[in-house]
């Protein structure tokens, strides 16, 4: 009888009787079962999530301004005011060009792409992943080091757009108003000033090929990525409205603004007029012909209208760096010994033991992870173990950490 009673019952959108489903939700008129059920909720979701975006979203009231973007990327990243003020601007302005109405009678705001140069450790990755918690556009870092010219092995320029497709779940109207930053775009530079007969496939070529991209034009993206999928239909995206911020450490860079400005880095021959140069800090007259000399072809530097730079980090700055952010190396240990109910304390000279060894080889602020992950190792494997409630890293256990490991493996790290 309660068998009938089942096979009776059946689900208003599947069907199927509920002997065959999990259970049926009884309705004024009919049922539904849970499976079915679990499909309205993600096709709600689906729609509400589409009707959520869009540039109509955006309200310039909401928008954060740029005193306030900068504040936000204070609390991650030490320092480096001059490249977060540019940073702040750029992203404020990219959402005012998107809040442009389209009248053939306004002034048309063009989109300022950026360019940052500092050397290896100083935070041009990190100010990219910082600002990409803040916004409300698709945001995507890319690496130029695989691209390569189009039938070269290697990834294709269009592949930047792949994944800020991908970023913005193959919307493309949501991808068009997003940022893309590029990172590693000093080693796409001209290996030579004079043209080569053999192929730059990584060089001049890559860079002739993102032209389209910086100036904005239509470019046909494979959804998948790449030449495995070559029958893959093709996704139209006008890059008219994408801002594209570039990070490159330009490595001896220096010499050629040295010789711009007509400077000795080294010898007794320095001109009165160049007595007030910083030598210990040449990024900070950094100007397009430099980018030039180093081998970016004019057409690109003409797209990054902005330049800016980021400060060398000094002693003060990597104390600061491996204690005070946010996400601070030294407050990421803590917090996971505090997961095994275990204070973790260092003895304030540890910081500057870490410091000077980060300082000594050279490594910037990406080398303080590298030391305290060394110094940390033993620890971090016997304290689980062990039942205790506090623990002390003294200097004296850091000295003798860092004679045991290999150095020579930081230095190359």
């Amino acid at each position: 009888m309660g068998e009938n009673s089942k096979n009776k019952r059946r689900c208003s959108f599947c069907g199927r009787p509920e002997s065959e489903v999990g259970f049926l939700i009884t309705g004024l008129n009919g049922y539904i079962c849970d499976s079915c059920s679990q499909q309205a909720y993600e096709i709600v979701q689906e729609a509400m999530k589409g009707s959520a975006s869009g540039a109509n979203s955006l309200d310039l009231k909401e928008l954060p301004k740029p005193v306030e973007i900068k504040e936000f990327l204070d609390q991650y990243v030490i320092g480096q005011d001059a490249a977060k003020r540019y940073l702040s601007v750029a992203v404020y302005n990219h959402y005012k060009r998107l809040l442009q109405k389209s009248d053939s009678n306004e002034v048309e705001i063009e989109k300022s792409n950026i360019i940052m140069v500092g050397s290896t450790g100083t935070g041009k990755t990190l100010l990219a992943r910082t600002i990409a918690k803040l916004l409300k556009v698709p945001f995507t870092i890319v690496d130029a080091t695989v691209l390569t010219e189009a039938g070269y092995v290697g990834e294709d320029i269009e592949s930047l757009l792949t994944r800020l497709l991908q970023v913005a779940d193959y919307n493309v109207a949501e991808a068009e108003r997003g940022i893309v930053f590029i990172d590693e775009i000093d080693k796409i530079a001209r290996k030579g000033d004079n043209p080569s007969i053999t192929r730059d496939v990584s060089g001049e070529g890559v860079q002739q090929g993102l032209l389209k991209l910086l100036e904005g034009s239509i470019v046909n993206v494979p959804p998948q990525g790449g030449r495995k999928h070559p029958d893959q239909k093709m996704i139209p995206v006008n890059t008219k409205n994408i801002l594209f911020i570039c990070g490159g450490a330009f490595d001896g860079i220096e010499r050629k603004i040295a010789q711009r400005l007509n400077t000795n880095v080294v010898g007794y021959g320095a001109a009165k007029e160049t007595v007030k140069i910083d030598r210990s800090n040449m990024m900070q007259y950094i100007a397009p012909q430099d980018l030039k000399s180093f081998g970016l072809i004019p057409e690109i530097i003409g797209r990054l209208p902005i330049l800016t730079y980021l400060n060398p980090l000094d002693r003060n700055a990597l104390r600061n760096i491996l204690t005070e952010p946010k996400n601070s190396i030294i407050k990421q240990y803590i917090k996971l010994f505090e997961m095994d109910g275990v204070k973790l304390v260092f003895q304030p000279e540890v910081y500057d033991f870490v410091v000077d060894k980060a300082i000594e080889y050279k490594l910037g602020a990406r080398g303080l992870r590298s030391i305290v992950e060394t110094i940390m190792m033993d620890v971090m494997f016997d304290i689980p173990s062990m039942k205790i409630k506090e623990y002390e890293l003294t200097l004296d256990y850091a000295r003798q950490q860092m004679e045991k490991t290999n150095l020579s493996r930081l230095q190359n790290a």
